[in-house]
């Protein structure tokens, strides 16, 4: 017997209609995309980061006046 938590109610997998347990199937998919996409965003915020410290790296100590 699985059971699956929703809501904070517990649901006996086997109970539920077929659409029910389709639209829990997609809410976990789309569970794990959003948790893929929030490690990406973590990576590319790290890249940025490095790319803007190399960035001030090579820059003048001073701004160029014109």
């Amino acid at each position: 017997m699985t059971v699956v938590t929703i809501d904070g109610k517990e649901y006996e997998l086997e109970h539920l209609s077929e659409n029910a347990r389709s639209e829990l199937n997609s809410l976990q998919l789309v569970d794990q995309k959003i948790a893929q996409l929030k490690t990406d965003l973590a990576i590319v915020e790290t890249a940025r980061n490095a790319y803007a410290a190399a960035l001030r790296a090579e820059l003048p100590d001073e701004p160029s006046s014109d």
